[in-house]
């Protein structure tokens, strides 16, 4: 086909007519969210709820913290006031436990107080009625009425009669008193005696004077197998020492001897031998009891020097005298090996009749005085120091005593928060 030959029709373009646009077409057109902006609000509102999801879990755990503080206060609350109310039960227990202890005591010091009573006034009237014998005796002798033999009356005294030793006639002799007042319970009765002040002994220790301090148990506790252990052996003199300085050996042997003296029917002598450091007449609140060394050489009667414990409020028996020492030796161990020390101790024995004498020597490892004395006490007890005194110490002490001194026990002192064990061997 020839198209050439077709006719030609021109396309007629339709034109819009032409409008003015709308008022209302005329606001802005918001942009369209692109993608970055749709994540970024996506991620906007997951961290605003992780927060308040936080938040929440922040209130409940702030919550329990609560609800647990509050149980434990109250918890606590109610232990402390169980607590209280356990210690005002356990102090009204002691209460009426201290207020019938001290009723006991009180009527335990009441019916001693009898007995010591009754005692005094049977003793004075057994040494009155002595008296007179003696006086009715000495008359006789005067007047030549003595028997056939010169034997005394039967003696009326508690005590065996010890027959006396004479005197050797080396150094000075001892005054001696008339021979009708060779008798120990007349001599106890002339001896004079030191005032006591409880309040002085408490500060000094002595807890066996007033008793508050249950610890005075122990030295009861040792006063009784102290005296079995020589009733056993027929002994009767105790020296006190410990290995070194500081242990305790004064105070034991204060503490010591008034129990002793609280042992009815016991008599005992308590002598300062320490020379170098006197220190007993100390412990007792005393001052100027004059020098025990003029007893030791003879040249003062011991009847003259030493001195009973005067009347006390804390029940503690009179039937004790006490060597007191004011005057330091400085040649103390030569003055303790002197023979005229050991006829001063066999004086005082034969005329006080004591059944117990305890001498407060030197620490042992420190001077020989304990060695110079030796020959004249029976027996020893040790006293250790706890924290001061190791077993190297004390078997230091038994080997200078040696195996013929007898060791009749070690006192630990001062053992507050220490081990006993340590010193066991």
């Amino acid at each position: 086909m020839n198209m050439t030959n077709r006719p030609k029709f021109r396309r007629r373009r339709r034109t819009q007519p032409e409008q003015e646009p709308a008022e209302d077409d005329l606001r802005p057109i918001p942009p369209l969210d692109t993608r970055q902006e749709r994540l970024a609000r996506r991620e906007a509102e997951a961290e605003a709820e992780r927060q308040r999801e936080e938040a929440r879990q922040q209130a409940e755990e702030d919550a329990r913290r609560q609800a647990q503080e509050d149980r434990l206060r109250a918890e606590e609350e109610a232990r402390r006031q169980a607590e209280q109310d356990r210690q005002r039960a356990e102090a009204e227990a002691q209460r009426q436990a201290e207020a019938e202890r001290l009723r006991v005591e009180a009527e335990t010091r009441r019916r001693a107080e009898e007995v010591r009573l009754r005692e005094e006034t049977e003793a004075r009237q057994q040494a009155e009625e002595d008296r007179q014998r003696a006086r009715a005796r000495a008359d006789q002798v005067a007047h030549g009425d003595a028997g056939p033999d010169g034997a005394d009356e039967q003696r009326t005294d508690r005590r065996p009669h010890i027959e006396r030793a004479p005197v050797p006639a080396s150094g000075r002799a001892v005054a001696r008193a008339p021979a009708v007042e060779d008798d120990p319970g007349l001599i106890w009765d002339t001896m004079s005696s030191f005032p006591v002040d409880e309040r002085e002994l408490d500060r000094n220790r002595i807890i066996t004077a007033s008793r508050h301090d249950p610890a005075h148990a122990s030295f009861d506790v040792l006063r009784t197998r102290l005296m079995q252990a020589l009733s056993e052996r027929q002994w009767s003199r105790v020296a006190v020492t410990s290995p070194t300085q500081g242990c305790g050996k004064t105070f034991t042997t204060a503490n010591l001897g008034i129990s002793l003296s609280r042992q009815s029917g016991l008599r005992t002598v308590v002598l300062d031998l320490d020379l170098r450091r006197p220190g007993l007449h100390e412990v007792f609140g005393l001052s100027n009891p004059g020098p025990l060394g003029a007893v030791l050489r003879g040249t003062t009667p011991p009847e003259a020097h030493l001195r009973r414990l005067g009347p006390n409020g804390f029940h503690a028996g009179r039937d004790i005298a006490f060597g007191f020492n004011d005057a330091p030796e400085p040649y103390a161990a030569e003055l303790l090996q002197d023979s005229r020390t050991a006829r001063a101790l066999d004086t005082i024995e034969e005329r006080l009749a004591p059944d117990v004498m305890l001498f407060d020597l030197p620490p042992a490892l420190v001077s020989d005085d304990v060695l110079a004395l030796r020959p004249c006490f029976d027996a020893v007890l040790l006293v250790v120091g706890g924290g001061l005194t190791n077993q190297s110490e004390i078997r230091a002490v038994e080997q200078r005593l040696g195996e013929n001194t007898p060791l009749l026990g070690v006192i630990l002192n001062r053992a507050e928060g220490t081990n006993s064990r340590k010193y066991a061997y």
